[in-house]
């Protein structure tokens, strides 16, 4: 990165679906209820927070998610 490149704090939806691993639909339902995890509606578009993102992905929710499926629960 050069010196007049800044890092954007924002990802697209898509960007934030493709971290995520999963679909366009599933990313603007999510978006559209609430729970995509660090999105702002921005006008008509949405963006996602890099920060928030990556926190609830390292977060402890995320772990207990994994044992939960190593264990065979269900939500």
């Amino acid at each position: 990165m050069t010196e007049c490149e800044i890092e954007r704090g924002t990802l697209t939806l898509m960007q934030g679906a493709r971290h995520l691993g999963i679909s366009r639909s599933l990313a603007y339902q999510l978006a559209a209820t609430g729970k995509f995890p660090g999105v702002r509606r921005l006008g008509r578009r949405y963006v996602v927070s890099r920060k928030a993102l990556q926190a609830y992905l390292e977060g402890p929710q995320s772990e207990d998610r994994l044992d939960a499926d190593r264990n065979g629960s269900a939500d």
